[in-house]
Formats: structure tokens, C-alpha cells, sequence
């Protein structure tokens, strides 16, 4: 019950899909018949706007933290609290709220990290946040920032065995090694546009006459 418990209950923490709600409140549209169809920040400030996505991005993130708060709080070990991390991001990008739909893990999943090891958090968002700033790709600074993570973990653990940088051990691996291929996954579409040179940049709105297909 130890290890069912967390994980169960970040999987629907994470499965909360903020972004369609704010969608719907400030608007009263389903955010995922535009832009690119996701639920998470980046459609929502293409669609209804700044104050919104900031809100959102701050619920999407307390998600993650949640998750691993929550199985530290229960003393369920290193390995449950990377698996709680991994099921507040499977939740969130594919929520049983809403048909298995969701986001694209990179606020919920990023927070999580940071909430797992705050020394790799921070070196994910040293890499994806300035990327995102010089290129205005969100997409492209999100998958950096994500890889980056998932080769800090295991580089942390194995040059750091006296724990000062915050991995006790290669548990937490287990969510990287996971749900950063899942991130990527998610970004398919936008890897894609970026090869073409049609993805959308940060500051671009979606005009809500312009669905999804």
C-alpha cells in the first residue's frame, strides 16, 4: 500500500487538467481544438494569454512537486518517489479525465525533477530556459532542458556518492530514463515543424478561428 498509494494518487494529480479548465473559464473554450491541441502552458498563452499560462504553468509544476512530496511525506523510499515523479507526468500528458489526453510534460515533469534533485532541476533549466530565450522555441529549449536532466541524474549519482548535490542514489534514474523519452514522445510533432521551419515561436497567438483538424 506504501508504494500503491503515491503512485496511484499522483497518477490523478496529474491527470487534473488545469490548462482546459482555465481554458474554459476565462474563455469558455476547449483549449485542445487549437494550436497545437495540448492542454499545458505554451497553447494556453497561444490561445487566452499570459496571466493565464503563468497560472497554469505554476499548477502544472505544483503537480510534479506534489507527486514527490507526497511519497517522501509517506517515507516510501527513493525508488517509489521517482515512480510517484513518473506518474504525476504520465498523468498529466495522458489524463483519464479527459480520454487520455493532456499536455506535453514538461512543467509537471521539470518541477518534479527539481523536487527529486534541485542540482539537476537546476542545470535542466540553466540549458532549456536560455534556449528558449535565444531561439523563442519552446519546443526546442523543453527538449534540451529535458535531456539535459536525464544525463544529470546519472552523472550526479556516479561523481557524487557523498550526496551533497542532491542523488542519494541511481533511483532516481528510473524517472528520467523514462519520462524524458516520454517528453520527447510528446514533441514529435514540434521536432517536426522545427525541421521545416514551421513551428510557432514564443509571443505568436493562435487566432481561435483556427482548430484543430
Amino acid at each position: 500500500m506504501t508504494i500503491v498509494l503515491p503512485v496511484l494518487v499522483s497518477y490523478l494529480l496529474g491527470a487534473l487538467p488545469f490548462g482546459l479548465l482555465m481554458a474554459r473559464f476565462v474563455r469558455g473554450i476547449d483549449v485542445r481544438r487549437y494550436g497545437s491541441g495540448s492542454t499545458g502552458m505554451t497553447n494556453v498563452l497561444r490561445t487566452i494569454g499570459v496571466v493565464p499560462a503563468l497560472v497554469v504553468l505554476a499548477l502544472d509544476a505544483g503537480k510534479g512537486i506534489a507527486a514527490v512530496f507526497l511519497a517522501r511525506a509517506l517515507d516510501a523510499g527513493l525508488a517509489v518517489e521517482a515512480t510517484s515523479a513518473l506518474a504525476a507526468l504520465i498523468g498529466h500528458n495522458w489524463s483519464v479525465f479527459i480520454r487520455f489526453q493532456g499536455g506535453k510534460g514538461v512543467a509537471t515533469g521539470v518541477a518534479a525533477l527539481c523536487a527529486l534533485s534541485p542540482i539537476a532541476g537546476l542545470i535542466a533549466l540553466l540549458v532549456g530556459v536560455p534556449t528558449i530565450a535565444l531561439s523563442r522555441y519552446v519546443s526546442l529549449g523543453s527538449v534540451a532542458g529535458a535531456t539535459t536532466g536525464a544525463i544529470a541524474v546519472p552523472v550526479l549519482a556516479m561523481t557524487d556518492p557523498s550526496m551533497t548535490l542532491g542523488v542519494p542514489s541511481y533511483s532516481y534514474a528510473i524517472y528520467t530514463s523514462i519520462g524524458v523519452p516520454l517528453i520527447l514522445l510528446k514533441h514529435r510533432s514540434n521536432l517536426g515543424r522545427l525541421l521545416k521551419g514551421q513551428e510557432r515561436k514564443l509571443g505568436e497567438s493562435v487566432p481561435l478561428t483556427e482548430t484543430q483538424g
